[in-house]
């Protein structure tokens, strides 16, 4: 399965959320990580995986 969330979003949405921000949750955080591609989800055998 892939996660909705890894440890590093929950620790920036933590970190936004007590700078006062709202709608920072940690799936929110873990979709732009991807869309920036701080994080790589797609499987080992997917042809995206290495690009």
């Amino acid at each position: 399965d892939i996660p909705a969330s890894t440890p590093l979003s929950d620790q920036i949405s933590k970190a936004l959320k007590k700078r006062g921000m709202n709608f920072v949750g940690t799936t929110i955080i873990y979709a732009y990580l991807l869309a920036v591609g701080v994080v790589n989800d797609h499987w080992v055998g997917c042809w995206r995986h290495g690009a």
